[in-house]
C-alpha cells in the first residue's frame, strides 16, 4: 500500500481547508479557491477579512470565536461569507486551535459552501446576518443575546425586522424561510 501523501490529501480534500495563524491564512486548499471564487495565491499571507462582508463582522466574529475556543478547544457555525467577486453565501465555517490556549493562533479551518442548499435573499444589514445565523441553529434570544453581547430584547427587535424582510409570521416560519432561501 502506498504511502499516504499529506500535501495531496490537503489539496484534493472535498472541503475547503485553511491553515492559519493570528486570523491570517498561511495555506490553503484547491476547494477554498474554489468556494471563494479566487486563487491560493491570492489568499496566502491575507487576512481572513477578505471572505467577510464587512470588516465589523470579522471583528465581531472574531470576539465571538475566542471564548467558544477557549472554553471547547474548537468552533462552528453557519455564517455568510462573501466570495471574490462579492456574491456573498451563506457557509458553514468550523476551526480548531493547535494550541487551546492560543484560540486564533496557529489553526485548521474547514469551509463549505451552503450556497445549493440556503441562498441569501433579502438584503440584510451584519447584525441581521449574524442574528439569523445563530436563529438557523435554534438558539433563543437569550442565547443569542450571550453569544453577541446584546439584550434579548435587541435580539426579538431583530428578529421581527428579519420576519417582516422574509415575509414570515411565525419564528419557525422565519427559520424555515432562512434555512430554504
Amino acid at each position: 500500500m502506498p504511502a499516504i501523501d499529506y500535501q495531496t490529501a490537503f489539496q484534493l480534500a472535498p472541503v475547503g481547508l485553511v491553515l492559519s495563524r493570528e486570523r491570517m491564512i498561511e495555506d490553503c486548499n484547491d476547494e477554498v479557491c474554489r468556494i471563494f471564487g479566487t486563487t491560493r495565491q491570492a489568499l496566502i499571507g491575507e487576512s481572513f477579512q477578505v471572505l467577510y462582508p464587512t470588516a465589523d463582522e470579522f471583528e465581531r466574529t472574531g470576539a465571538r470565536i475566542v471564548p467558544i475556543m477557549n472554553k471547547r478547544g474548537m468552533y462552528s457555525d453557519e455564517r455568510i461569507m462573501k466570495r471574490a467577486g462579492g456574491e456573498l453565501f451563506w457557509c458553514h465555517v468550523t476551526g480548531r486551535s493547535l494550541d487551546r490556549s492560543q484560540p486564533l493562533g496557529a489553526g485548521i479551518w474547514t469551509f463549505e459552501d451552503l450556497s445549493q442548499k440556503r441562498q441569501v435573499t433579502a438584503e440584510l444589514t451584519a447584525r441581521e446576518r449574524d442574528i439569523a445565523a445563530q436563529l438557523v441553529e435554534g438558539k433563543t434570544s437569550k442565547q443569542i443575546g450571550k453569544l453577541l453581547a446584546i439584550s434579548p430584547r435587541t435580539v426579538d427587535i431583530y428578529r421581527a425586522r428579519l420576519m417582516k424582510k422574509y415575509g414570515a409570521s411565525t419564528s419557525v416560519d422565519l427559520v424555515q424561510r432562512l434555512v430554504n432561501h
